[in-house]
């Protein structure tokens, strides 16, 4: 079975993380919670679910991942400044690793400089910020482009995880 990394800060959208974190499991592959900090708690922007880093991000190497699920909220925000977080998705990338991003996610690879003619989706309000970066940007509920699986907002839920899991 796959191992699939988790990109997480606190400020997280809820439910963006808990359905394809349950979903992953539950397909019977391995899903671990890379933080900014190991063991550090991580509290949804809601305040429905918390999760505790198994790993910090300068711990662990995208090589050991077979996938990477950004979830949406705030937390990319608060991740999209480190230099270790940029140079993980950065080599994910390099090495055609599946990068699974909804709602604020593409920040991170916004941030990354990754976006230059690839085609995504996101969080309607970043569509100025994706078309910036070089992307183009569809408002569809699931967007597939090479190793990019991208989603808008909770309701796009299913179509991305049934997307992710086409991967794993």
């Amino acid at each position: 079975m796959s191992k699939v990394a988790f990109l997480l800060a606190s400020g997280f959208e809820d439910s963006e993380m808990k359905v394809p974190y349950d979903e992953v499991i539950q397909a019977g592959h391995q899903a671990e919670i890379i933080g900014l900090k190991k063991n550090e708690t991580l509290l949804g922007k809601k305040g429905n679910v918390s999760y505790a880093a198994d790993k910090a991000i300068r711990e662990v190497k995208a090589s050991e991942y077979d996938a990477i699920v950004i979830p949406g909220g705030s937390s990319p925000e608060n991740l999209r400044l480190d230099q270790d977080v940029l140079a993980f998705v950065k080599e994910a990338d390099r090495a055609g690793t599946p990068i699974a991003s909804i709602c604020h996610g593409p920040q991170i690879l916004i941030s990354a400089d990754l976006l230059q003619g690839r085609t995504i989706t996101s969080y309607p309000p970043l569509k100025d910020d994706v078309v910036n970066a070089g992307a183009e940007f569809r408002d569809e509920e699931v967007v597939v482009d090479g190793n990019y699986i991208t989603s808008r907002t909770p309701q796009d839920e299913p179509a991305f995880v049934r997307e992710l899991l086409k991967v794993l």
